[in-house]
């Protein structure tokens, strides 16, 4: 057994466990927390299906905004929109996904892949630099930000270096050509997954919930959500 047998057996593993039972756990503390006492009525009935509304309303692009914040408004609609396609428009990641869980799905074309990957490249470097520029999100960064950041942006490199041949003859194929770079892709791949359920990736799963819990506070007191 070589390196690239361990990251694809025990080492892999190891992580979706972590993953999951983190992810799990993270999510069964939040649910068992201590609801707050709401002290008066409400000034207007607001529900969950208002609550879904409103959160999911705010995912477009807010109007009002200064010319000068358009970037900042937008680089996080490219990375998100561009990471979601490079993961599950790729054919070798498809292949990948349908080994661990049986299914699959047309891919994209690589033309698209590669500016995708290039745009989520481009923006997880745009978004450091405001975080290094910004002097006050440059106060507000912690470990937790810049270790998340990392994280994100080694499976893009690491993926970029084991591009060689046509994603569907990589996908076909029965065997790796790459033993090594392949292996890193996936460690790569693995410490994201550990480190998921401990730090802000999290807000994968929280963005909405976190999102509804603050539309009903406003929506109660009659706030316009």
């Amino acid at each position: 057994m070589d390196f690239l047998d361990w990251v694809r057996g025990p080492l892999l593993a190891a992580s979706l466990a972590v993953f999951l039972l983190g992810t799990a756990w993270r999510l069964w503390v939040l649910y068992r927390l201590p609801r707050a006492r709401v002290a008066g009525a409400a000034r207007q009935p607001f529900g969950r299906t208002a609550a879904l509304r409103a959160a999911l309303g705010r995912f477009a692009v807010p109007r009002g905004f200064a010319p000068s914040a358009t970037l900042v408004t937008l680089n996080p609609y490219a990375f998100h929109i561009g990471l979601a396609v490079v993961v599950f428009g790729y054919a070798p990641h498809i292949a990948f996904i349908r080994r661990l869980t049986g299914l699959s799905w047309p891919a994209l074309p690589d033309g698209v892949m590669y500016a995708a990957a290039g745009i989520t490249i481009v923006s997880l470097l745009v978004a450091l630099m405001f975080r290094l520029a910004d002097p006050v999100l440059r106060r507000i960064s912690r470990a937790d930000d810049f270790f998340t950041w990392t994280v994100t942006m080694l499976p893009l490199l690491t993926g970029m270096a084991v591009i060689s041949d046509p994603s569907a003859a990589v996908a076909a194929r029965d065997h790796v050509v790459y033993r090594t770079p392949l292996a890193l892709h996936l460690l790569s791949l693995e410490l994201m997954l550990v480190w998921f359920p401990f730090g802000k990736l999290m807000h994968a799963f929280l963005a909405i919930p976190g999102r509804m819990q603050l539309a009903t506070f406003f929506g109660r007191r009659g706030v316009r959500t």
